[in-house]
């Protein structure tokens, strides 16, 4: 069984940064696809950033140039380093982990607001 956990939210004003951690539990991580995804405040979940075990990461045209993905397999653990940010940023962000039947964490609440 994977269980994944999510650190590091909060709230920031617009412009700073935020990391965010995931930590998995379990046998399963290094050799998958390891991601974050979003979900705003009456939204649809969307994508946010990818990474595959090689560390081709694939991101959101809205995180492009401003968030950076990043994975450490010795520790279980993938990051999401969010600079810039914006107050549509403000969201639960869940780490997931796979493709096809992808785990999922509970999410941290990022709040952007002055």
């Amino acid at each position: 069984q994977v269980q994944l956990v999510e650190s590091g939210g909060g709230l920031v004003r617009p412009g700073g940064s935020l990391r965010l951690s995931c930590a998995a539990s379990g046998s399963l991580f290094s050799g998958y696809v390891v991601g974050w995804y979003r979900q705003a405040p009456g939204k649809q979940r969307e994508f946010v950033a990818t990474i595959t075990n090689g560390g081709l990461a694939t991101y959101a045209d809205s995180a492009k140039g401003r968030f950076t993905i990043s994975r450490d397999n010795a520790k279980k653990a993938v990051y999401l380093q969010m600079n810039s940010l914006k107050p549509e940023d403000t969201a639960v962000y869940y780490c997931t982990l796979g493709t096809v039947f992808p785990y999922w964490g509970q999410g941290t609440q990022v709040t952007v607001s002055s």
